[in-house]
């Protein structure tokens, strides 16, 4: 796991808003270096062992960070994987490193939009996408996965539904997303499974992974915090990593509530 607290002096200046140099910093020591969601490595491996992977075949995978996920699945399962990325800054991070690694376009990072979603037509035999819609909506974005896959390909989602519709003046929501910086707005499980089945996918699995996510974020935090016991943080880590606290337990706190939960759908497109 990667330190928590890079010294200062180490930190390179950037400009971007959402995913400055030191948050990376502190969401890899949280989920492991390349990753952005709990349970990091061996979470993207439990998605995409399921489906069959190999050298003969080529993934997207939507979500993909500084590029941990494309570069564990590619070294471990030899598939070819076109990551997915909305940050910019993101995306050069991820290239920089696959370059370093050795496995240039194996496992190369691409910029997409989640409002305007373009992915080449037919190209890829399975995907994956971790949290895509942010707020976008779900027929378009999953109408865009489902064009990009080769016939019978193979599509797991994991996304945050809710049972009920959120209200966007309720503290509660407002508070969470603003921290997440996204739409008051989650589609519902049935939502989802219907707009797959009317894409054509045939939804084999819909389970609700909340449980396992809270737990893997709970690690992630105990460990982290376990890390920096007797460090001396600056103001700007001090600031980065109370704000990383504090989205992810306005997450947690909707998660017990069972007002949010989280997903994965594993299907198949039509032959």
């Amino acid at each position: 796991m990667a330190p928590l607290l890079v010294p200062a002096a180490e930190l390179p200046e950037d400009d971007d808003s959402e995913w400055p140099t030191a948050r990376i910093g502190v969401a890899e020591a949280l989920w492991g270096e390349g990753f952005l969601f709990p349970g990091g490595r061996e979470e993207a491996l439990r998605l995409a062992k399921p489906l069959g992977l190999s050298a003969a075949s080529s993934l997207m995978f939507i979500g993909a960070g500084p590029g941990g996920a494309p570069r564990c699945i590619t070294t471990e399962l030899g598939v070819w994987v076109t990551g997915y990325e909305s940050n910019t800054r993101l995306v050069a991070v991820a290239n920089e490193r696959n370059a370093r690694a050795g496995l240039g376009r194996r496992a190369q990072v691409e910029l997409w939009d989640p409002f305007a979603p373009q992915f080449p037509s037919h190209y890829y035999h399975h995907a994956i996408a971790i949290e895509p819609l942010h707020g976008a909506p779900p027929d378009t974005l999953l109408g865009a996965v489902a064009a990009a896959l080769k016939p019978s390909g193979q599509f797991v989602l994991v996304e945050a539904v809710g049972d009920k519709p959120f209200d966007p003046s309720d503290a509660t929501i407002e508070h969470w997303a603003g921290l997440e910086r996204r739409p008051a707005d989650v589609p519902t499980e049935l939502q989802i499974t219907k707009t797959l089945r009317r894409l054509g996918f045939d939804v084999r699995i819909a389970e609700d992974v909340s449980q396992r996510h809270m737990h893997q974020a709970m690690t992630g935090w105990g460990q982290a915090v376990h890390a920096i016991e007797g460090a001396r943080p600056t103001v700007q880590q001090l600031a980065l990593i109370v704000h990383e606290a504090e989205l992810w337990l306005a997450r947690l706190r909707l998660m017990r509530k069972g007002r949010l939960r989280l997903v994965r759908w594993h299907a198949i497109g039509k032959a």
